[in-house]
C-alpha cells in the first residue's frame, strides 16, 4: 500500500472548491488535474481527477460524471487545528459563507475555540484552536 488520500466527488464544482480551499490555507496547491475531454463520459472541461494539497495533506477529487442522490455528510469532516485566534476567525468566517453551522465558534470544555461548519460546496470543516 502506498498511502491513504481523502477523496471528495463533486457535482461540477471540484476546480471552484480547490481553488477556494488553496487560497484560504496557506502552504496549500493544486498538484495535478485532468480535465475531461469531448466525446468522454464527463462534462467536457470538467474535473476527470485532480490532485491538491491543503497544508501538506494530500487530497483528491472529481466531479462525478453520474448523477446522484447523495452528497457530502458531516460524518466526515476536515480537521483543522489553527496556530491563533486570527486564524480561527477567518478560516471560520470565510467558511461559513454560503455554509451553514453545525457548532457555532466558540469555548467548550475540549477546546479553548472551536466551530464545526458546512461551507458552500457541502464540505464539513472542524476547526480547533487548542487549549
Amino acid at each position: 500500500m502506498e498511502k491513504v488520500t481523502p477523496f471528495l466527488m463533486f457535482q461540477g464544482n471540484a476546480e471552484e472548491a480547490m481553488n477556494y480551499y488553496t487560497t484560504l490555507i496557506e502552504e496549500s496547491k493544486i498538484i495535478s488535474m485532468t480535465r475531461y475531454g469531448a466525446n468522454e463520459a464527463g462534462e467536457e472541461g470538467s474535473v476527470k481527477q485532480a490532485t491538491f494539497s491543503l497544508k501538506g495533506q494530500e487530497m483528491m477529487c472529481i466531479d462525478s460524471n453520474v448523477e446522484h442522490s447523495f452528497t457530502f455528510t458531516p460524518s466526515f469532516s476536515l480537521f483543522v487545528t489553527c496556530d491563533t485566534e486570527e486564524e480561527i476567525n477567518r478560516l471560520y468566517k470565510a467558511l461559513t459563507e454560503g455554509g451553514s453551522t453545525l457548532m457555532p465558534l466558540g469555548d467548550y470544555s475540549f477546546s479553548r475555540k472551536f466551530g464545526w461548519i458546512v461551507d458552500k460546496f457541502g464540505v464539513s470543516w472542524q476547526l480547533n484552536l487548542p487549549n
